[in-house]
């Protein structure tokens, strides 16, 4: 990388300096925009004892869920097991650790640790097992607690187009937890699907600018489907 150049041009560069026992925040909704070059990556690596911060962790045998079979995760931060029947086992055996988080208050974590914030008041989970031995303040007649922000030492995220000074657009669905997870961390790696020079985004359409972004890669992408459902 030179100057406000961001592209780098090979995975172990793009993942550089991520060791064991990190926390990795990856953006994505299921299997939905994420970034699989990356997520490919850390499997290659063999990086252990990580703690990964997501809406869930991908399916069997892809996403996030590559990570699983060898044992590199040893918590999740996320909202949903999903269909990944190795997550479910893992958590059931006590093998992983997993801290389910309401997924509005998941994304505001990474938005608050974004943003510098380090904790904030919801009502989200009041009075249930996501509350308990958590700080509570009761404003105006109503109940909250207390959730603390989340800034992980990576971030991993994927975009539609990105620039090389580093800003980014999504597109459609794909933006879900990227936006917020992309300034939540110490260093954030972006990959794209396509890469453009400076000045060719639109700048009233750039969901993240490049100031949040450290390293941009050119990614390819299978894009695979999670579920189909045909009517008769």
């Amino acid at each position: 990388m030179a100057g406000f150049d961001k592209v780098v041009t090979d995975y172990s560069q793009a993942m550089s300096g991520l060791e064991d026992d990190m926390v990795v925040i990856s953006g994505g909704f299921g299997i939905c925009g994420i970034p699989e070059g990356l997520i490919s990556e850390i499997k290659r690596k063999g990086t252990k004892g990580l703690t990964v911060v997501s809406n869930n962790c991908g399916i069997d045998g892809f996403g996030l869920g590559i990570l699983l079979k060898d044992k590199q995760i040893k918590k999740m931060i996320s909202s949903y097991v999903g269909e990944n029947a190795l997550f479910e086992q893992q958590l059931l055996d006590g093998e992983l650790e997993v801290e389910l988080t309401p997924q509005g208050t998941l994304a505001e974590k990474m938005r608050a640790g974004g943003a510098g914030i380090p904790a904030f008041y919801t009502a989200t989970g009041y009075g249930t097992l996501v509350g308990e031995g958590k700080e509570t303040k009761c404003f105006n007649g109503k109940n909250y607690i207390l959730e603390q922000s989340i800034v992980g030492d990576f971030a991993i995220i994927k975009a539609w187009k990105a620039d090389r000074y580093g800003n980014c657009i999504y597109r459609h669905t794909a933006q879900n937890f990227n936006p917020m997870a992309a300034t939540a961390a110490k260093i954030t790696v972006v990959e794209a699907e396509e890469i453009v020079e400076p000045g060719e985004l639109e700048p009233s359409i750039i969901h993240t600018p490049g100031i949040y972004v450290d390293r941009v890669i050119k990614g390819d992408f299978e894009k695979r489907i999670e579920k189909i459902t045909l009517s008769n």
